[in-house]
This record gives structure tokens, C-alpha cells and sequence, in this order.
């Protein structure tokens, strides 16, 4: 497959994506896995989002900073890059206020406060054709990408 149209369709699902949701974010550390809901933007073709030093997402993304997001039919691997506050980063904060403002108001400004940033390896989701199931992949450590009826056994 051609890299561009590897990239015009990550392109596509990042247009399809939206700026923002909210999601499952899974971390691990020692052995022990964990999920919440995170508010996730969009920007530049990462997830970011933001959470408190205090936290044991913080304690775990820094000891192993491979996580993974999920919502509906969507699940995107990626390694995560703390980037510092919040407040550093305006183009963040005017997006996130604006998706989030109730999460914007209650904690960007909090001394504790962290923008991680989820840079994504893998991301896969279901997509139904006339209630036929299809999975579509997107590597992008390799650049491939996929999309195949499941047939299940």
C-alpha cells in the first residue's frame, strides 16, 4: 500500500475522530493494570490529556509509559510523553476548555496538574458494512494498514 494513502486514511479516521471524547485509559506498572475515564483531545495526531502527580496514572505512565485508550469500537495503543502543565501549552488548554470546560475549570490550573501526550503505535476498531463486522487496523510503527471482514470460527 502506498504511504499516502496510508496517511490519507489515518487522516480519515483522525477527521472521523473528532477533536475530543472521553475515554478508557488503561496504564500498568509492576504487574498491575489499570482503567478510568480520561478526557482526551486529539491534536496533531496525539491524545492528550492531563492528570495529578498525586495519582496513580501519573505514578504508573511514568514507570511504564506504554498504555492504551479505548471508547465504543476503538482501541489505540501508543506511548505516552509527559509534556509539564497545562497552562504551558495554550493550543492544549483552548481545546481541552472547550470540550471540557468543567474538567478545564476544576484542574487545569492545579499546581499538580500534567499533560501527557499518547503517541499512538496501533489502533484498531470494528466497523459494520450493511451488519457485516470488518476490522480495521492501523500500524503505524510499520505503516500498514488493514481492513478485513471477520469471519470468526
Amino acid at each position: 500500500m502506498a504511504e499516502n494513502s496510508f496517511s490519507e486514511r489515518l487522516a480519515g479516521f483522525f477527521a472521523e475522530f473528532g477533536t475530543g471524547r472521553t475515554m478508557v485509559l488503561s496504564t500498568s506498572a509492576g504487574g498491575r493494570v489499570s482503567s478510568r475515564m480520561t478526557s482526551v483531545i486529539l491534536m496533531n495526531g496525539k491524545f492528550c490529556f492531563q492528570t495529578d502527580t498525586e495519582l496513580r496514572k501519573y505514578s504508573q505512565l511514568k514507570e511504564n509509559p506504554h498504555a492504551a485508550l479505548c471508547i465504543d469500537n476503538i482501541q489505540i495503543e501508543g506511548i505516552c510523553t509527559e509534556k509539564g502543565h497545562p497552562f504551558a501549552f495554550p493550543a492544549f488548554c483552548e481545546v481541552f476548555e472547550k470540550r471540557f470546560e468543567g474538567s478545564y475549570r476544576a484542574y487545569s490550573g492545579l499546581t499538580n496538574e500534567r499533560l501527557f501526550e499518547l503517541d499512538p503505535t496501533y489502533i484498531e476498531r470494528w466497523v459494520y458494512k450493511q451488519g457485516v463486522p470488518y476490522i480495521e487496523t492501523f500500524d503505524i510503527i510499520n505503516g500498514s494498514y488493514s481492513f478485513k471482514q471477520y469471519r470468526g470460527r
